[in-house]
């Protein structure tokens, strides 16, 4: 049973989501939050599989509470829900911590596709949409000093060449089977690389990924 926690400060929102959510076999509700505040309380206290997030909530916003969320050290992961092509917050919150994110007019069998995805470990955001975001606000990261890009960055260090070849390629937004196939190798060798890469540098899943692989400027923005 997945458990997952609604953050909206829409009651309607917040109520469709519930009747959704309570509509699955694998699914309950733990909790409804109106603000940020309550979202971070409600995680403390019922330490849920899921925090589906909103953003723009009154008083503690969604990306805050997403960073105190994953801060504590909790279990809880988060899915932003956002309008993505018109919200500039969407990369902050990815930056926070949360595990991928959905826009609020998506069809109801992609949010619960999402949530199962998070809940297993995984991030809902396809490459392509996470290349696209992230090239969109690209000029927020701060600036690289001289040297080889990542050079500096004890989390790239550790990895080998071969891992630093796939991360950057994740970052570019390719496929486990599009790495597979355009670097020769299995694409169970592959899986075995992105384990190693998301141990070796603390990220989350592949989202993480994909921004620290920006953060170091292994990938430029196009």
């Amino acid at each position: 049973m997945t458990t997952v926690l609604i953050a909206d400060d829409q009651a309607m929102q917040r109520f469709g989501f519930r009747m959704l959510l309570e509509s699955q076999d694998d699914m309950t509700v733990v909790g409804e939050a109106a603000n940020g505040t309550e979202a971070v309380g409600l995680a403390a206290r019922h330490h849920p599989d899921v925090a589906l997030m909103d953003i723009r909530m009154p008083g503690l916003d969604g990306i805050e509470a997403t960073r105190r969320i994953i801060a504590s050290g909790s279990p809880t992961r988060v899915l932003i829900v956002t309008t993505f092509d018109l919200d500039a917050y969407a990369y902050d919150g990815l930056r926070a911590g949360a595990s991928g994110f959905l826009v609020k007019d998506a069809l109801p069998e992609e949010l619960l596709s999402g949530i199962r995805a998070v809940a297993s470990g995984d991030a809902v955001v396809a490459p392509s949409l996470t290349r696209r975001l992230l090239d969109a606000y690209a000029h927020h990261l701060p600036a690289v000093p001289g040297g080889l890009p990542g050079t500096g960055d004890p989390r790239i260090a550790s990895l080998t060449e071969r891992e630093r070849e796939i991360l950057t390629v994740i970052g570019q937004g390719w496929t486990n089977n599009e790495i597979a196939t355009r670097l020769h190798l299995a694409e169970s060798t592959v899986k075995t690389h992105v384990t190693r890469i998301l141990a070796k540098t603390g990220s989350r899943d592949r989202v993480q990924a994909v921004i620290l692989a920006y953060d170091c400027r292994l990938v430029n923005a196009r």
